[in-house]
């Protein structure tokens, strides 16, 4: 069952920007994984394969579509702040139940070198966080639209993206920050096949063509690396005569998207996705 999960939490001392890269975030994630179960955090650190979570940068204010990435400035100490975690493992979110339900709030975790006060998790849609939620497998595939209500069947064969942040994919060797077809869906269908219990057949992908696009490209750097990739929307439209289980498979994707995220670097900040109507 993927989960989409927000951690609201409040700095101690001022957050330098140094501090909000990926790799430290990522060593907040694993922090919070060992401390209630130190195997698995060791096994999640040393994973070199496709990772069962994916992180967001730091987040101050509610934005519905792009997400912060980058800052010029220290975030004040006392500033309530959110960080988005995506788990598509179920065994990985019973492991870490215990976490979520005996949350001790006089603990300070530290972000770098910064410490924090953990004020609440939530996994529950709520008008206020829409990135929060949960839902299963089986439900995800369920609710997809296959084309066959005249009432939704454009609606149907219309997929929109907005990648909320940078977001590239891997191409042999190198990077590439262009989101055709092929490196979108392929990206989606290697995670939902890997944690889901419907695998889905890549020929699916020969009927979908990119319809409109308004993206950008952005850099993300750090002491150590520099990242291209691109943001901002994308719409792709599934043409032809279609059949309804390969719309639906293609719809489910889609949805999924919003859990697993796209390309590379999803469990440093990267490659969040959401769709839009």
């Amino acid at each position: 069952m993927p989960y989409s999960l927000i951690i609201n939490f409040v700095p101690r001392s001022p957050l330098p920007q140094s501090h909000l890269s990926g790799r430290h975030l990522h060593a907040l994630f694993l922090d919070l994984v060992s401390s209630v179960d130190k195997e698995l955090g060791n096994y999640l650190h040393q994973q070199q394969s496709e990772k069962a979570f994916t992180l967001s940068p730091v987040q101050l204010k509610l934005n519905r579509k792009l997400l912060q990435w980058s800052y010029r400035k220290a975030i004040a100490a006392g500033t309530p702040c959110w960080w988005r975690i995506t788990l598509l493992d179920d065994t990985l979110f019973g492991k870490l139940a215990h976490l979520w339900l005996n949350m001790n709030q006089n603990q300070a975790w530290q972000l770098g070198s910064t410490p924090l006060d953990l004020v609440s998790i939530l996994s529950n849609p709520q008008p206020q966080q829409p990135w929060a939620n949960y839902i299963s497998y089986d439900k995800l595939y369920e609710q997809a639209l296959d084309g066959t209500d005249s009432q939704t069947s454009q609606q149907a064969k219309k997929i929109n993206f907005t990648f909320c942040t940078p977001t590239a994919f891997r191409q042999t060797k190198y990077d590439s920050c262009l989101p055709d077809r092929d490196s979108v869906f392929r990206s989606l269908l290697k995670r939902w096949n890997k944690y889901s219990q419907n695998p889905f057949n890549d020929t699916i992908f020969e009927s979908i063509y990119p319809s409109f696009f308004d993206i950008k490209t952005e850099i993300v750097t750090d002491k150590r690396s520099k990242f291209i990739g691109c943001v901002g929307d994308i719409s792709f439209s599934i043409l032809g005569d279609v059949d309804p289980q390969t719309v639906k498979q293609i719809n489910t994707l889609t949805d999924f998207a919003f859990f697993s995220g796209v390309g590379r670097k999803t469990p440093m900040g990267m490659g969040q996705v959401n769709r839009y109507q």
